[in-house]
C-alpha cells in the first residue's frame, strides 16, 4: 500500500527548518522530514514532543540494580552462606561490580525493547520501503500529507517557495 505525498526539496538545513515551522503554522499536516544528517531544531519545528525514552532507560536501570543486588544478597547471605576468611556475608563492596553491570544491561535491553515496540519492528514484519531518493546524499525533503482535510496545494506551494524550496514534487511512498 502506498500513499501520495507533496514533497518539497531543499539544499540547506536552515531553509528546511523554517519551511517546516511555517507549514505547521499554516495548518498543513507534516508526514516526515528527511535529512542526510541530524538537524538541530527540526523536532521543535515539526511539533514533536519530548521522548519518554530516558524514563524507560531509568526504569530499566533501577530494575537491573534491584535484581542484581537482590540476587547477590540472596545467594551469598540467605541461600548459600559461606564463611570465607571471617568476612561478612553481606559485603556491599563485593556486590557493586555485578550490580553496576546489571544496571547497564537492564537499561540497555529495556531501551532497545521500547525502540522495537515503538517503531513497530515486530518479528516477520517488513520494514517500510520507498524512502525518497537523494535524501541520504545531499538533499533535504519535507513531506506533507495530501490526503488530509486541511490540504491546500496553493498554500503549500507558497510556503515552500517562500522558504527556498528548489523543487516541489508529488511522490508515492510505500508504507
Amino acid at each position: 500500500m502506498s500513499q501520495r505525498f507533496f514533497v518539497a526539496w531543499f539544499d540547506e538545513e536552515h531553509a528546511l527548518v523554517s519551511a517546516t515551522a511555517a507549514a505547521r503554522e499554516q495548518g498543513l499536516s507534516i508526514h516526515d522530514v528527511y535529512t542526510p544528517f541530524a538537524v538541530h531544531g527540526i523536532d521543535e519545528a515539526m511539533g514533536i514532543k519530548r521522548s519518554r525514552l530516558p524514563w524507560i532507560c531509568f526504569t530499566g536501570g533501577v530494575l537491573g540494580l534491584s535484581f542484581g543486588a537482590f540476587m547477590q544478597y540472596y545467594a551469598s547471605v540467605t541461600s548459600w552462606a559461606l564463611n570465607v576468611g571471617g568476612k561478612p556475608f553481606n559485603s556491599a563492596p563485593a556486590f557493586l561490580p555485578v550490580a553496576f553491570e546489571m544496571t547497564v544491561l537492564a537499561a540497555a535491553l529495556l531501551s532497545v525493547l521500547a525502540l522495537l515496540i515503538r517503531a513497530r519492528l515486530y518479528p516477520r514484519v517488513a520494514a517500510p520501503q520507498g524512502l525518497l531518493s537523494r535524501v541520504t546524499d545531499d538533499r533535504f525533503a519535507l513531506c506533507l500529507v495530501v490526503a488530509d482535510e486541511r490540504w491546500n496545494e496553493a498554500r503549500a506551494r507558497a510556503v515552500c517557495a517562500t522558504h527556498g524550496a528548489i523543487d516541489v514534487t508529488y511522490e508515492e511512498i510505500a508504507s
